[in-house]
C-alpha cells in the first residue's frame, strides 16, 4: 500500500515540476514571439523598416542558436535547479533592458542576451521533463513543457500585442519580466533538488554529434520543417493588416485564435509522435507544405484567408514534440554520452530555422512582395519532407 502511495506522490510531484517548467516556457515563449504582434509599432517608434524590425525575431533566434549548445556544454556541472534559476534571472534582466532601451541597437542587444537563457532552458528542460515521468510518457512530458511555449503563442503573444497597442511596446517587455519573476518562484518551490546530472559531455562526444550524418540530417529536418512557417509567420501582422485587410484592433484576436490552433496541434503532435516520431513528421510536413502553398492564393479573401491562417497554426507547431524526440532517440542510438547536448543543438536547429525563415521572409517582401511569403515557406517545408523520407529510409537499413 505504502509503495503505491509513494508512486502516486512521486507522479504528483513530477506533474507539479512539469508545470513549473511549463510556466517558465510560457515566459520564454512570449518573449520570443511577442515582437510578431508589435513589429509595426516598434518599426514606427524607431523609424525603421518592417524588414529591419524583423531582425528582432531572427536576431533573437540566432542568439538562441549560438547560446544553446555552447552554454549547455559549459554549464553541465551546475546543479540543474540552480541553473534553471540562473537562466530565469538572465531572462528577467534581458527583458528589463529591452523595456528601457532607447535605441533599436540596445533593444537588439537586450534580445540577444535574453536569447541565451532561452536555448539552455529548453535543452535542459527537455531532459528534466523526461526524468519526471514514466518511460512511455516521454514525448507527452516534452509536449507538456513545450505547451508553455505553445500557450505563449496562444495567449502571451496576443496579450502582449494588446498591452503594446494600449500602453506602448515597452509595457509588454515589463510584463514579460514579471512573468520571469513568477517562473523563478515556481522553479524554487516545485522543481526537485535531486535531479539526475548528466555526466559532463566531452568535446569528443560533441564532435561526434556534429559529424554524425544521421544527426545532421535530423537537425536539418528540424530547421527546414519548423522554420518554413516563419517565412510568413514573422510578418503575420503586416499580412493581416495589408493583405487580408482586417482592422488593426482585431489583430490580437486573430493571434489568439491562431494560438488556440497551435495548442491543439501541439497536443495532437505529442500523441502522434510518442511511438514513431519520424513517420508522424513526414505526414505533418506534407500537410503543412500544402497549406502554406494554398494559403498564398487564399489570403486576399478575408474569410477563407483567415481560415487558412488558422490551419497554418494548427500544423506549423504540431511537429515540435516529434522533432525533439526524434533527435533524442537518434542521439541515444549514435552518441549516447551527449543526449543533453544533442537536445541543445536541436533547440539551436529550431532557431536557425526561425532565423532563416524570417530572413527569407524579409528578402521576399523586399523583392517580390508580402503575399509571396507563404508559398516560399511551403517550399522550405517540402525540402524537410524529402529529408525526412531519406532519414526514414536510412534508419530502416
Amino acid at each position: 500500500m505504502s509503495h503505491s502511495h509513494t508512486v502516486q506522490e512521486t507522479q504528483r510531484n513530477g506533474k507539479l515540476a512539469l508545470w513549473a517548467l511549463a510556466i517558465s516556457a510560457f515566459g520564454i515563449g512570449t518573449t520570443e514571439f511577442v515582437p510578431v504582434g508589435l513589429l509595426a509599432t516598434i518599426a514606427n517608434d524607431f523609424d525603421i523598416g518592417i524588414t529591419v524590425a524583423g531582425f528582432l525575431i531572427s536576431g533573437y533566434a540566432i542568439g538562441v542558436a549560438v547560446g544553446a549548445p555552447i552554454l549547455t556544454a559549459l554549464t553541465n556541472r551546475i546543479s540543474r535547479k540552480s541553473l534553471l534559476m540562473m537562466l530565469m534571472l538572465v531572462f528577467i534582466v534581458g527583458n528589463i533592458v529591452a523595456a528601457l532601451s532607447n535605441s533599436f541597437e540596445l533593444l537588439m542587444v537586450a534580445r540577444f542576451i535574453t536569447a541565451f537563457s532561452h536555448g539552455v532552458f529548453f535543452a535542459i528542460g527537455a531532459t528534466i521533463a523526461v526524468q519526471l515521468v514514466p518511460p512511455q510518457k516521454k514525448a507527452s512530458a516534452i509536449a507538456l513543457m513545450f505547451t508553455g511555449l505553445t500557450v505563449a503563442t496562444v495567449t502571451g503573444v496576443p496579450l502582449g500585442t494588446l498591452v503594446g497597442q494600449a500602453f506602448g511596446w515597452r509595457a509588454t517587455f515589463w510584463g514579460v519580466a514579471v512573468l520571469g519573476i513568477i517562473a523563478i518562484v515556481a522553479i524554487a518551490f516545485l522543481i526537485p533538488k535531486n535531479l539526475q546530472q548528466s555526466p559532463p559531455a566531452k568535446f569528443k562526444d560533441m564532435f561526434k554529434l556534429i559529424t554524425n550524418t544521421r544527426l545532421l540530417l535530423g537537425f536539418s529536418i528540424t530547421a527546414l520543417g519548423y522554420g518554413g512557417t516563419f517565412v510568413a509567420f514573422t510578418y503575420l501582422t503586416p499580412i493581416l493588416e495589408d493583405i487580408v485587410k482586417i482592422d488593426v484592433k482585431l489583430v490580437s484576436i486573430v493571434l489568439l485564435v491562431y494560438g488556440v490552433a497551435v495548442a491543439i496541434g501541439n497536443e495532437i503532435g505529442g500523441r502522434l509522435a510518442n511511438h514513431h516520431p519520424a513517420r508522424a513528421l513526414l505526414w505533418m510536413f506534407m500537410i503543412n507544405a500544402v497549406i502554406l502553398i494554398v494559403m498564398t492564393f487564399l489570403i486576399p479573401f478575408k474569410v477563407i484567408g483567415l481560415i487558412s491562417i488558422i490551419f497554418m497554426g494548427l500544423f506549423a507547431f504540431m511537429n515540435v514534440p516529434g522533432l525533439q524526440l526524434n533527435i533524442v532517440q537518434l542521439a541515444e542510438k549514435y552518441v549516447p554520452a551527449a543526449v543533453d547536448v544533442a537536445s541543445a543543438l536541436n533547440i539551436a536547429a529550431f532557431n536557425v530555422g526561425i532565423a532563416i525563415g524570417s530572413i527569407i521572409g524579409g528578402i521576399v517582401i523586399q523583392s517580390i512582395g508580402l503575399i509571396h511569403t507563404p508559398w516560399i515557406g511551403g517550399v522550405m517545408v517540402l525540402s524537410a519532407v524529402v529529408l525526412t523520407f531519406i532519414s526514414l529510409k536510412l534508419e530502416r537499413i
